[in-house]
């Protein structure tokens, strides 16, 4: 009772801060209010803890701590002395990417084989239409080239490993969802690249070969050191411990990323945060209704929205940081990653209170 009682009162807690932050807002004293937007997100995030419904969205609201840190104090995460903090980015991916092979093993892709039609329409569901809808809101955005290649680049980066946390928490098929994140995945070195050079190759130059070899550092060579290592050491504290430092490295990328675009995002932000949830919502949107458009039973259905609506951020702030323009390019990953933990987890509620009947024979029951 008494810990209960604890995550209440620090809801008290954010609550009243909230209240502060906004009579500081409406009085013109934004400019001295960081600390208190921490401690408000902060507070939020141990009071969601202390309740089953809330816990999805601890890590939605420490993202948003970060993101508030690096807008209020960008100085710190920036550089440390003379070391620059975005040079951290491409390791911390190549971190996550290696936590992602630990988890993966030949089951995750025989079932490919078996029953291959979910795959398949989960796969080209989200090339089809995250790419388009990226391409059609950055030319409509009147954005600075390199910011509207960024809206592009998230649309033609692969699903996260975010996106099968949701499918658990909305009764969806989450073995097509890990099937379907592993295949995208292992696609991204050589489909990312042709398509920003088919859709953003008039806002930047893109270097096709260049950008397979830098993401396959990024992707092939992390998640095959960490299939190698899961075979050769079955290792239970790791299956544990990778997803919480996964958690972390995103939060650690998003930070920086938004610490290093500062400037840009405070001119542009509430209009790239407009789009970005158009983007998101239009792949939740879209995604759902292509499956059923080739009859795909409701789980799988749901499954497929959440494989398109919520991309690989991390990723596409790594490939954004390869070619130097982590500062413009890197802010639509940035907004996009903590936008799609809030709707993701939204909609994933909204699909739990509502469970569907699996059918057997569907494509990769659970």
């Amino acid at each position: 009772m008494k810990k209960i009682n604890l995550y209440s009162i620090s809801l008290g807690i954010a609550a009243i801060l909230f209240v502060i932050i906004i009579g500081m807002i409406f009085m013109g004293h934004i400019d001295s209010s960081g600390v208190l937007f921490l401690l408000f997100f902060s507070a939020l995030a141990f009071g969601f803890s202390g309740y089953k419904s809330l816990k999805s969205l601890v890590f939605t609201t420490m993202i948003f701590a970060g993101v508030a840190a690096a807008l209020f104090f960008p100085e710190r995460f920036t550089y440390i002395g003379d070391f620059k903090l975005t040079i951290l980015i491409i390791p911390l991916i190549q971190i996550i990417m290696f936590g992602m092979g630990t988890q993966m093993g030949i089951k995750d892709f025989a079932s490919v084989f078996k029953t291959p039609r979910g795959v398949v329409i989960g796969v080209a569901a989200q090339l089809l239409i995250m790419p388009l809808v990226g391409f059609t809101l950055a030319k409509t955005s009147n954005f600075p080239p390199e910011i509207a290649a960024g809206i592009v680049l998230i649309g033609c980066s692969p699903s996260g490993v975010a996106s099968n946390v949701m499918a658990y928490l909305a009764n969806a098929n989450l073995a097509l969802s890990i099937t379907i994140t592993s295949i995208a995945t292992l696609l991204a070195p050589f489909l990312t690249p042709l398509l920003m050079k088919l859709l953003a190759g008039e806002f930047v130059e893109i270097n096709v070969l260049d950008m397979m070899w830098s993401i396959t550092q990024m992707i092939i060579i992390p998640i095959g050191a960490g299939l190698l290592f899961n075979r050769l050491f079955k290792t239970k504290w790791l299956d544990k411990a990778m997803p919480v430092v996964s958690m972390l490295a995103i939060g650690i990328i998003i930070t920086i990323i938004t610490a290093a675009g500062r400037d840009s995002l405070l001119e542009i932000g509430g209009i790239l945060m407009l789009l970005v949830l158009i983007h998101n919502l239009f792949g939740y949107t879209l995604g759902y209704w292509f499956a059923r458009l080739f009859k795909m039973p409701e789980q799988d259905a749901r499954t497929i929205a959440l494989e398109v609506g919520m991309q690989n951020g991390g990723l596409a702030s790594g490939i954004a940081n390869s070619l130097g323009k982590i500062a413009t390019m890197g802010l639509a990953p940035a907004v996009f990653g903590p936008l799609m933990n809030i709707t993701g987890s939204i909609l994933a509620s909204y699909w739990h209170k509502r469970p569907t009947e699996v059918k057997k024979g569907t494509v990769l029951e659970n």
